[in-house]
């Protein structure tokens, strides 16, 4: 199965989710958000479930439900770029705090153990990524309009 990445200049990536243990996974998902991540905080944004219509209840289906990791400490870095679609879905215009660096979506699951990430669920994941490439585009047209 698989997880987005959504770049601060609005490209969106599709990967494997990896196999292995905790450990191996997180150090993956520490590597695909970038900018040396050592922590990712995991987000729940609402205009994703109220925008983009997707599951935010964890199943025993694998990826029916889906949520954003972010940098935890990316505010602290050296470099702080927005990401657009991070915030939007995150609601900084109503709030303020604004996401920040490289964004992954990815999959949970009810398990035996509690709450596990993994891939998203083949058709969510077709539908999240139309809605994000369609969001990406409306940005992109949007920044290009206004010469930014």
């Amino acid at each position: 199965m698989k997880l987005i990445r959504i770049s601060t200049d609005l490209e969106l990536t599709v990967h494997e989710f990896p196999e292995g243990s905790h450990e191996e996974q997180n150090e993956f998902i520490r590597e695909l958000i970038g900018n040396y991540c050592r922590i990712y905080e995991h987000i729940m944004p609402t205009r994703l479930y109220e925008d983009l219509h997707m599951k935010n209840h964890p199943t025993k289906v694998s990826g029916q439900c889906v949520s954003m990791l972010v940098d935890e400490e990316g505010l602290l870095k050296e470099a702080v770029i927005p990401n657009l679609i991070g915030c939007y879905l995150y609601k900084t215009d109503q709030h303020g705090n604004p996401i920040v660096g490289n964004i992954l979506f990815v999959g949970e699951v009810w398990t035996e153990d509690g709450i596990d990430f993994c891939g998203i669920e083949e058709e969510t994941f077709k539908l999240l990524e139309l809605e994000l490439n369609n969001m990406i585009f409306a940005m992109k047209a949007t920044k290009e309009a206004l010469g930014k």
